[in-house]
């Protein structure tokens, strides 16, 4: 009886170390040296254990396949119950009572599995039926998705998410920062109607002072730099007090500036079909005139803007002006090396005459009485044109080495200045006659390093303005006859130069399509402008009353070099002034 207990035992035995076989290696190790007593080797599994191990595992893997499929056809009825809505209002007994019929007539409720294969089943039974669950869930939010997507805003017209980088770039281009942004927020949140009112801050950021326009680096002048043309500037005026500028270009416009901010306020219109070699304006700053190389000259209207007529010469048109009394229209004529002088209420030539000059004519202006007419060509020789006999005053011959290029007469009319490709200026008294013996009474020379295109004197004739082809624009002092001070900046040659009445301004056109204002207000405190004039032997004393700097002479008396010209006027006018009212108040 022993013996088979043992074999019963050792089967058990076995069966179960080829169960846990199954699941631990290490249990199987311990199993087999607990059977073999002292020896410590394992003992040959029985070939019934191995059957019976096999035997399981196809078992477990039929279970699982019968799982798979009742939770597929449990599926397959859900979706039917979805599709006959009869079959949706049945109690769930019903339904349970229908799984089961399908489960014993697939087998599932007739066969019966050991504790550990139940075990295995029902965990993928319920795996089963969870991955079901997922797929029907998945399967309604499509469908909930696909009715939705009709009904929704296409995805072209749904809001994007807006980067943050972009959000910021967009808010930088507003004026106003981000602490005034605050700060409106604030105020519409205490009180909506006081807009108008600050808040108290708490650190107050120091006010810096901006001096006007860019500096230049050397010189230390103030400039501004006039962008608007696209080809070279020709052409340069003050106008209206100071206020505004006008300029032509060879890009075939003509335009009106704003002298404080520097901007274009005015493009005259219909332009030229050809580049605008000059323009002028009338002394009441009503009417413009321009001359280009399409042969014609036009008038406008600088209130209104509009063209008022239009005239066309069978030659080009080099220069125009018009007289200070705005009755005349001053042309000079290239081919015919002529001049004529237009009549602009009737738009008729009132006075031509051709071969004026041996060469072509560069430059003419009119006397400040309107009574006479200056001219300078390129034969080097100065005319002198009187308007009322139409006939030459007298011509000064060669009195330049090289081509003149400009001239311009003095608030007095008794003085002429003159510019030259020689590199020098001159002035010369036309109303004495001084030239015929003497020549020029003043020669300006060092100032420029190239030929000389323009020149500008001042009201009071106390400096003259002169720019070249050495990209430079020159203030002289022509008292002394020395230059002060020489502006740089402008990237090409400089072909027009204008100053303002009261001497603080000075604009100047250049072959680099820019304008540039200078202000030249405080120049005489520049150390340059004290060093220039010590070179030139002058002594430089400080005015006790403006602190400005001015020359003196040895022979001048202690008292009046104390003080400058301008200061001593001054002091001449009040004390005149109050002379007279002393008077008055006696004779009263």
């Amino acid at each position: 009886m022993a013996e088979p207990s043992a074999a019963r035992g050792s089967e058990g035995l076995s069966t179960g170390v080829g169960t846990r076989c199954h699941r631990s290696p290490l249990g199987l190790r311990l199993a087999c040296g607990a059977g073999a007593g002292t020896k410590m080797a394992s003992p040959p599994v029985p070939r019934k254990a191995s059957v019976d191990t096999r035997k399981g595992s196809v078992e477990i893997q039929k279970g699982s396949a019968v799982t798979r499929k009742g939770s597929r056809d449990s599926r397959k009825l859900s979706v039917e119950m979805k599709k006959d809505p009869g079959e949706a209002q049945k109690s769930p007994g019903e339904v349970r009572r229908k799984i089961s019929a399908q489960k014993e007539s697939t087998g599932m409720g007739s066969k019966k599995w050991s504790s550990g294969e139940d075990r295995r089943v029902s965990i993928d039974s319920i795996r089963g039926s969870f991955e079901s669950r997922k797929a029907s869930f998945e399967s309604r939010r499509g469908s909930s998705e696909g009715r939705g997507s009709s009904s929704s805003i296409p995805s072209s017209v749904r809001p994007s998410k807006v980067p943050w980088v972009t959000l910021m770039r967009a808010l930088g281009r507003f004026k106003l920062s981000l602490p005034n942004i605050r700060q409106y927020h604030m105020l519409a949140a205490r009180d909506p109607l006081a807009v108008d009112t600050e808040l108290p801050r708490g650190k107050q950021k120091a006010i810096v002072k901006r001096l006007w326009g860019d500096h230049q680096p050397l010189a230390k002048i103030p400039y501004k730099v006039l962008i608007g043309h696209d080809n070279i500037v020709s052409s340069c005026h003050f106008c209206m007090n100071d206020t505004r500028i006008l300029s032509g270009s060879y890009d075939c416009s003509v335009k009106l500036w704003d002298a404080t901010f520097g901007s274009p306020i005015w493009d005259f219109e219909p332009r030229p079909k050809a580049p605008v070699l000059e323009c002028s304006i009338t002394a009441d700053s009503r009417r413009i005139v321009a001359s280009s190389y399409d042969k014609t000259v036009r008038a406008w209207d600088v209130e209104t803007g509009q063209l008022l007529w239009k005239l066309r010469h069978d030659t080009f048109v080099v220069c125009c002006k018009f007289s200070p009394n705005g009755k005349f229209v001053l042309t000079a004529l290239d081919v015919n090396r002529g001049i004529c002088l237009i009549d602009p209420e009737n738009i008729t030539a009132v006075i031509q005459i051709k071969d004026h000059h041996r060469r072509s004519i560069t430059a003419c202006c009119f006397d400040p009485d309107s009574q006479k007419v200056a001219s300078v060509a390129m034969d080097r020789c100065i005319k002198i044109w009187d308007i009322t006999s139409q006939t030459t005053l007298f011509t000064i011959p060669n009195a330049h080495g090289n081509t003149i290029s400009d001239c311009c007469f003095t608030i007095s009319g008794h003085f002429l200045c003159t510019s030259s490709w020689d590199k020098t200026l001159k002035i010369w008294n036309i109303h004495t006659g001084e030239f015929r013996k003497r020549g020029a009474c003043v020669t300006l020379m060092r100032g420029h390093e190239g030929c000389v295109s323009s020149c500008c004197i001042a009201r009071d004739s106390s400096i003259l303005i002169s720019g070249g082809f050495d990209k430079t624009v020159t203030i002289w002092d022509v008292g002394d006859g020395y230059r002060k001070l020489s502006l740089k900046g402008h990237d090409d040659w400089v072909t027009d130069v204008a100053i303002s009445s009261n001497k603080k301004w000075i604009i100047s056109a250049s072959k680099d399509n820019t304008l540039r204002l200078w202000n030249i207000e405080d120049m005489e405190k520049i150390p340059l402008v004290t060093e220039n004039k010590r070179t030139m032997g002058c002594k430089v004393k400080q005015c006790k009353s403006c602190d400005q700097f001015f020359s003196t002479f040895e022979n001048e008396s202690s008292i009046l070099a104390k003080r400058c010209m301008f200061c001593r006027r001054e002091e001449d006018v009040e004390s005149d002034s109050s002379s007279s009212s002393l008077e008055e108040s006696k004779d009263s």
